[in-house]
């Protein structure tokens, strides 16, 4: 398919997001030059294909897309969009209300200005972990600054169509407002709970399972990149997170209560609902999030599996799950300790369940209740 966007496409700033961005426009055949402070990055962008090093004879670019940190990501739009007057800028920062207000201060031309924040990411960050599909399917942000004319916007939303990406418009503080719930209170979360186990024994990590897994899995996030995404949304997060301490102090009260009660018959009225409350509150919170086929999540049955842990044994059992018929919505894989077997936790439709189950047996599988 071709491409909407033209180039010549500066990127500055090469790591996963700006590379990522240059893979999959030079996957459509637009030129792509890059930038950035780092020698290194910028060398190894362009050794995986990101793109060219910008050169003193370049033609002009047409759309400038700026992958920085929140703390510097206001200063480098406003010399992009100085340096190169005919050209759209948009920067790819996970706040958008701090830059937008950083260059309103210094009088930057916010009528070729266009917030925008891909939700994508990976564990891993640099060039060396970019990949021209890590936009596919994803909500990419767009925040009109105001000022910012339809075609400037049109521009950044034909960027996003190009990678992949489904476009939502929003403005800067009601995008800041929702990644704080669904981004960085999250990863604060996770990282203090992965916090307590640094002093753990080492008996109690070998009783870890899937659950501590999937709750800590963000914890392994770069601290410096962190700390500027949280500063720079600091309004928004503390607002949430004085929302979770409430919580939390009122769960923290009804433990104690019922840690202080002689059994479960003398705790005072009303200390167990809390707890339970809090429990089914968050069963609420989890069904509300988007599912594989939008809206509120559906519910799956999970058919469970045992899988040797040797070569082609997972591919064996996805095969012979196609060949009953049944469509798989989600898959989960959880490793036992210290044993050569994982166990495979097959999502599906509940009408599906027991003919799979089946399926499965006759074929050799052993399940688990």
């Amino acid at each position: 398919m071709t491409a909407a966007t033209t180039g010549p496409v500066r990127v500055v700033g090469t790591g996963l997001l700006g590379a990522s961005v240059g893979l999959a426009l030079r996957g459509h055949g637009v030129d792509v030059v890059l930038s950035d402070p780092s020698r290194t990055a910028l060398a190894l962008a362009r050794d995986v294909g990101a793109g060219r090093p910008a050169a003193a004879d370049d033609d002009e670019p047409t759309l400038i897309v700026v992958a920085a940190p929140p703390d510097v990501a206001a200063q480098v739009v406003a010399v992009e969009l100085a340096a190169h007057p005919d050209a759209v800028v948009t920067d790819l920062a996970s706040v958008k209300g701090h830059v937008l207000d950083e260059l309103r201060a210094v009088g930057a031309d916010l009528t070729r200005y266009v917030g925008s924040h891909p939700m994508a990411g990976r564990e891993r960050s640099g060039p060396s972990a970019a990949v021209p599909d890590l936009f596919l399917g994803r909500p990419w942000v767009i925040a009109d600054s105001g000022s910012s004319r339809p075609e400037s916007v049109l521009a950044v939303r034909s960027l996003a169509v190009d990678l992949g990406a489904v476009p939502v418009a929003m403005d800067a503080s009601a995008h800041d407002e929702a990644v704080a719930l669904v981004s960085h209170v999250p990863q604060v979360v996770a990282s203090l709970a992965a916090a307590r186990l640094q002093d753990a024994d080492d008996a109690a990590l070998g009783l870890a399972g899937q659950g501590l897994r999937d709750v800590t899995r963000i914890a392994a996030s770069d601290p410096a990149l962190w700390t500027s995404i949280l500063a720079a949304n600091a309004g928004a997060v503390h607002a949430v997170l004085v929302a979770v301490r409430s919580d939390l102090d009122a769960v923290i009260g009804a433990l104690a209560g019922a840690d202080a009660a002689s059994g479960p018959e003398d705790v005072a009225p009303g200390l167990l609902a809390t707890i339970a409350q809090t429990v089914a509150r968050g069963n609420a919170g989890v069904a509300r999030i988007p599912g594989k086929h939008g809206g509120a999540q559906r519910e799956y049955t999970l058919v469970t599996v045992l899988v040797p842990d040797t070569p082609g044994e997972l591919a064996r059992l996805l095969t012979d799950v196609g060949e009953a018929g049944v469509n798989l919505e989600d898959l989960h894989l959880e490793h036992a300790a210290g044993r050569p077997v994982g166990m495979a936790q097959i999502a599906v439709l509940p009408g599906s369940a027991e003919h799979l189950e089946a399926e499965l047996t006759a074929r050799g599988w052993r399940l688990v209740s």
